[in-house]
């Protein structure tokens, strides 16, 4: 994204490119056929659960003026509008904590002023809503969103580890509730004497812990060894929303012989109860709010408008980070332009605005990638076995599955698809056989392992998805009958599940877990896949930059429990773009900053995407279906990539597709996989000269030497 602040030239920049690609949006997501449907109920889910649940929390604290009728509809009208006409159609729209938060705030305030009260507390949000607008108008303008080109993967992961707490501490807070008696609740009800509360707790513990485990395990059900694929990859596209419906099942076992309200399920008024539909005509009684608190409501807009233009453009940016390998452009500024408008309306309806979450956003994205993965490996398996019958050659195969992968690629200037290049090994295991124009079988070219070898990361860049969440949401509406059969401890356990589920690569994480690594045990993870920091950058250095990020976690981690200045952490976000360009290389080596933390604004041009990746995916993609390659993706910017050795690419150039003796790939044989030189060292082994097995041995001098133990000179 270009740094800009001159008035309007973003939108235009963004509506520019933006417009190239709105057909292809839509066919996209058309030609994806059925198999748009795992990611769209896995990302239904993680967006309508979290919304109800914020619902009953509106509900309890805003004496039911808002219930998860409002947050559901805001959610699902939010979403359907920025799927069809906003920027970036991976970004997902929902109500967040923050917005209850705020909500909850401000109907304290009303109710206790005569002139506003309950009757007019929601006329009052309305004009809220519209100074937030103005303030977003003025902010997308103004190029506001160029600032976010500053925001380094200190302040991005900060984040989105401290959205993982606040999940995590929501799922936690559900679970202890389930032991006491609800607010608004008839405390002399027979579920709520000692002894049945006391077996409501721990229903709910067998439930919540459930649902965690066995939604963690069958994401991973691609790399099973029992069951066909089919059944495996069935398993892992809707794993999630089919452990919610067993543990809901599992709810009703016990039903005759424990009070009715054991286990607790979640309430809600119906859309066609009486009082449910008042709050659509709010816009009538905004000219009744006295015109003092019409002023004083820039006060509370300034506060969301901040909010909302930094949870909205992280959200975003998260969903469009440097490894999902987008082919599209961003859309910020026109996005934080149309979040102006949504807010508006939302405000006029007298439901809370929605705007981009986290981790919903970036989950999206992930399971877009999946699905782009898994149509292009069944394009060119079928493309190769085709060949095959035909009796063609090595060089005629791959010549023929480049074709069809540039086939099903996006036909726009700013792409640059890239098929990655065959195995070493593959080449001479053909050239073995005396005459490489003979044909191949699949003794030679393992269609299945091979093909996953050549596919870089992408992610299916369409609209239908968000589309179809959006009105699945909407249809929750009319449900809500249903979704009433659902106890709250199933929606505690998946709170507690997407927060798990956004901790894997975030490279905050993985230090925090390197700190806690035995010092004898170390070298395991230079055995594994890991970050390029764990080889070039000295453990103390490691060990310093992790703890000043996680003081500052629990810093901002702690603002948030403070009733209303917890709204301003973000600020405290913020506040890392000064203290990461001008405080932190005072007090660390560029270097190492690079490593730890590379800016967009100081740092090399990167690795290409597609042979960054090739050891990240190293020989796992072989053995495992498509999806699987991607339950473990990192989510870090700038290029940092896993892995288990880091040789020397000279070149990223295509493979020729006449001359098979010319094929080069970039990634070693596997054959010839080195692990870091500081494994045998950290054993406590003298070091050998050279790794590695195969004709062509790596040497210590020509791998970075891992300086993970050691400390700065």
């Amino acid at each position: 994204m270009e740094e800009t602040f001159v008035p309007f030239r973003g939108i235009k920049n963004d509506l520019r490119g933006r417009l190239t690609c709105y057909k292809q949006d839509w066919t996209g997501g058309l030609t994806a056929g059925f198999r748009i449907l795992a990611p769209t109920i896995y990302i239904f889910f993680a967006s309508a659960i979290p919304v109800i649940s914020f619902g009953e929390q509106l509900e309890r604290n805003t004496d039911g003026v808002l219930t998860a009728v409002q947050t559901l509809a805001s959610t699902s009208l939010c979403g359907i509008i920025h799927s069809i006409i906003g920027g970036q159609p991976l970004l997902i729209l929902g109500v967040a904590e923050p917005t209850v938060i705020m909500y909850t705030f401000m109907f304290n305030f009303a109710k206790e002023r005569p002139d506003l009260g309950r009757e007019l507390f929601l006329a009052w949000t309305g004009w809220v809503c519209v100074w937030t607008a103005i303030l977003l108008f003025l902010l997308a303008i103004l190029g506001a969103c160029s600032i976010i080109n500053r925001f380094t993967r200190l302040a991005g992961e900060l984040f989105g580890l401290l959205i993982a707490m606040l999940f995590m501490q929501q799922a936690i807070k559900g679970l202890v509730d389930e032991f006491r008696i609800p607010k608004r609740e008839n405390p002399k009800l027979t579920e709520f004497i000692p002894s049945w509360r006391f077996a409501n707790g721990m229903f709910a513990l067998v439930l919540s812990f459930g649902l965690v485990l066995t939604s963690l395990r069958s994401r991973k059900a691609r790399s099973w060894r029992y069951g066909s694929g089919w059944l495996r990859s069935l398993i892992a596209d809707y794993g999630v929303p089919i452990m919610v419906l067993v543990w809901t099942a599992v709810s009703y076992i016990p039903s005759g012989n424990v009070p009715k309200g054991i286990p607790r399920r979640l309430s809600s008024p119906n859309p066609w109860s009486p009082g449910a539909y008042e709050n659509w005509t709010v816009i009538k009684d905004m000219l009744n709010v006295p015109i003092v608190y019409i002023i004083g409501a820039f006060i509370p807009a300034t506060m969301i408008a901040v909010l909302y233009y930094f949870d909205h453009s992280v959200a975003s940016q998260l969903a469009q980070q440097k490894e999902f390998n987008l082919k599209k452009p961003s859309s910020f500024h026109y996005d934080l332009l149309l979040l102006g408008f949504l807010t508006i309306l939302c405000g006029l309806l007298g439901i809370p605005p929605s705007n981009g979450v986290i981790p919903q956003s970036p989950m999206h994205t992930k399971s877009l990638a999946t699905l782009k993965h898994q149509l292009l490996r069944n394009r060119l398996v079928a493309t190769a076995r085709r060949c095959m019958r035909k009796n063609s050659s090595l060089g005629e195969v791959y010549g023929s599955m480049q074709e069809a992968y540039h086939q099903m690629q996006t036909p726009l200037i700013y792409q640059d698809a890239s098929f990655r290049e065959l195995k070493e090994s593959t080449i001479q295991l053909a050239s073995s056989t005396g005459n490489l124009d003979a044909p191949v079988d699949e003794t030679i070219f393992d269609v299945e392992k091979e093909i996953d070898e050549l596919l870089p990361v992408e992610v299916k860049e369409q609209r239908l998805s968000n589309l179809l969440q959006a009105n699945m949401v909407g249809g929750c509406v009319a449900a809500m009958p249903f979704l009433k059969m659902i106890p709250t401890s199933v929606l505690w356990g998946y709170f507690a599940f997407m927060a798990i589920e956004s901790l894997p690569g975030n490279q905050f994480w993985e230090r925090i877990l390197l700190l806690f690594t035995a010092p004898s045990r170390r070298y395991k993870v230079l055995e594994e896949f890991h970050a390029t920091f764990v080889e070039t950058v000295p453990f103390k250095t490691i060990v310093i930059f992790t703890i000043f990020q996680t003081v500052y976690l629990l810093v901002c981690f702690g603002i948030t429990w403070i009733p209303i200045a917890g709204l301003l952490f973000p600020l405290l976000i913020m506040l890392l773009v000064p203290i990461r360009q001008y405080f932190l290389p005072k007090f660390f080596k560029g270097a190492h900053l690079q490593d730890l933390d590379a800016a967009e604004y100081e740092e090399a041009p990167a690795l290409p995407f597609n042979l960054a990746m090739e050891a990240e995916l190293g020989s796992r993609a072989s053995h495992a279906d498509g999806g699987e390659i991607l339950d473990e993706m990192i989510t870090r910017s700038r290029g940092e990539f896993r892995h288990m050795f880091s040789p020397k690419v000279s070149s990223s150039t295509a493979t020729p597709t006449k001359d098979v003796k010319g094929l080069q790939s970039p990634r070693l044989s596997l054959s010839e996989k080195a692990y870091s030189p500081r494994i045998s060292e950290l054993r406590g082994e003298n070091s050998p000269r050279s790794f590695g097995r195969g004709p062509n041995p790596l040497r210590v001098e020509e791998i970075r030497p891992s300086m993970l133990g050691k400390s700065p000179q």
